[in-house]
């Protein structure tokens, strides 16, 4: 969709007389963006939010005119380690995982004395000399030490891509933090300066992550009525590509759909997860099918419930709490989203969502509803104490929803993109590739679209 959008508003592309086709195999518009209004509260079953440090979906969202529905999180509000068998809240001052602040870290129970030296220990540590990727449990570990991968920044960044700390790439899914080893040497050096600029600004600090006053699904309504001229085909899905002709003896595509149908184009853009597009472009390079079929995928679970304010003990005076690494959970994660978020639910009702499956445990995803509402409502029982019966339940699966970023991804993306780039008028764009999160994908459909419209323009293609 962003792809789309990037089509008709981009002034080449008018200039062309360029015409977008948009497939899309749901009956929807969207993907994993899907908001819904159930019983008064408002129910995400796929991403609830997205990064305010990554501009791109928050300057989507202006340009469609929803600038004036972005809201943050609720300020002030705790986020909780499930460790140990109790909850422990996150010490303050934390930047991805990092400490920049010393006192609430000495202070927390959640590390032990000796824990916490192992973490003050990166102050003097030398910084690695090997250029190499590494995972992100294999560097954080090589920093601040084992208990700072179970127990706080392993089940902070890991969690956001329902990966294996020990299998994601640190360079792929958080680049900055081998930049501050390069740039500080120190990783709490660097997040102590990162935290003192922000002071410095003398500005509020703002919120890290942002939603829309209906969801994340308003952003999909008002993007699909700013498509002007674009043909929309959904409920049919792509199942084949090849190379063809066009008029002029022009190199081009032909899409075949499910029904038959044949589409042709100059250019085309594939969004779709790298395990689809690995058997559509099959027939135009084998080398990149290859390769794109080895970029892994994980499966989840969405599971929203409803209490009665009234039959939760706890205050919830927080955002929620993540999971360490190793405890006898089968959720990996809650966020309270009453309490998160505002507006979410009315104020006798208490919603929080839970989320299950991840690299290696994702047999979760096969069971029936009862028995993931049994799983959620006894981790709920154990953690926070609710026992009463929901006012409802929803329960999302995303069956290989979640690529997974092994070490060495970005160049093995980048021998992709070579080799698609060497066929012209295709492209590739999505979650598999280059960042996960809402705002990522914006910015590589945009791209992707202006590049292959610029393309087209030296081509000398005007329709």
């Amino acid at each position: 969709m962003a792809a789309a959008y990037a089509v008709a508003t981009d002034p080449l592309a008018k200039e062309m007389g360029a015409r977008c086709t948009l497939i899309e195999q749901e009956g929807r518009l969207g993907g994993k963006l899907l908001t819904e209004r159930v019983g008064g509260c408002l129910v995400e079953a796929g991403p609830d939010s997205f990064l305010s440090t990554k501009p791109w979906a928050a300057e989507l969202c202006r340009k469609i005119g929803l600038g004036d529905h972005l809201i943050g999180t609720v300020p002030g509000r705790a986020v909780y380690v499930a460790a140990r068998g109790r909850l422990y809240p996150l010490p303050e001052g934390l930047a991805l995982g990092i400490p920049s602040r010393f006192l609430p870290l000495w202070r927390s129970g959640l590390l032990s004395p000796m824990e916490k030296l192992r973490v003050g220990l990166d102050l003097v540590l030398p910084r690695r000399k090997d250029d190499s990727d590494e995972s992100i449990g294999a560097f954080i570990r090589r920093r601040l030490g084992e208990a700072a991968v179970t127990r706080l920044a392993g089940p902070l960044l890991a969690g956001i891509h329902a990966g294996n700390v020990d299998e994601l790439s640190v360079r792929a899914t958080f680049p900055q933090l081998r930049e501050w080893e390069a740039t500080h040497r120190s990783l709490v050096l660097a997040a102590i300066s990162r935290r003192r600029q922000v002071a410095g600004r003398g500005k509020r600090h703002a919120p890290m992550f942002l939603s829309l006053t209906g969801g994340v699904g308003e952003m999909v309504g008002r993007l699909a009525a700013s498509l002007g001229g674009t043909t929309v085909i959904s409920g049919s899905r792509a199942v084949g590509v090849s190379r063809t002709e066009q008029r002029g003896g022009r190199p081009g595509y032909v899409v075949t759909l499910e029904d038959g149908q044949a589409l042709h184009a100059d250019a085309l853009l594939l969004a779709t997860p790298a395990s689809v597009t690995a058997g559509l472009v099959a027939p135009l390079s084998r080398t990149a099918a290859e390769g794109l079929s080895r970029i892994p995928s994980v499966s989840t679970v969405v599971v929203t419930m409803a209490y009665r304010r009234a039959e939760v003990d706890h205050p919830l005076a927080g955002h929620g709490f993540i999971v360490a690494k190793g405890e006898p959970l089968s959720i990996t994660a809650c966020t309270w989203v009453s309490s998160k978020w505002p507006h979410r639910a009315p104020p006798d009702v208490v919603l929080v969502r839970c989320y299950l499956g991840a690299s290696g445990r994702e047999e979760v995803v096969e069971e029936e509803d009862a028995r993931i509402e049994g799983l959620v409502r006894a981790d709920l029982r154990s953690t926070i104490g609710i026992g009463a019966e929901p006012i409802f339940t929803r329960i999302t699966r995303w069956r290989g929803s979640m690529p997974q970023y092994r070490p060495g991804h970005l160049e093995r993306i980048s021998a992709i993109e070579a080799e698609i780039a060497s066929l012209g008028g295709l492209a590739l764009a999505g979650s598999s590739y280059r960042g996960v999160g809402i705002p990522d994908c914006i910015r590589q459909g945009t791209e992707a679209a202006e590049r292959l419209v610029g393309e087209l323009a030296g081509r000398g293609i005007d329709a």
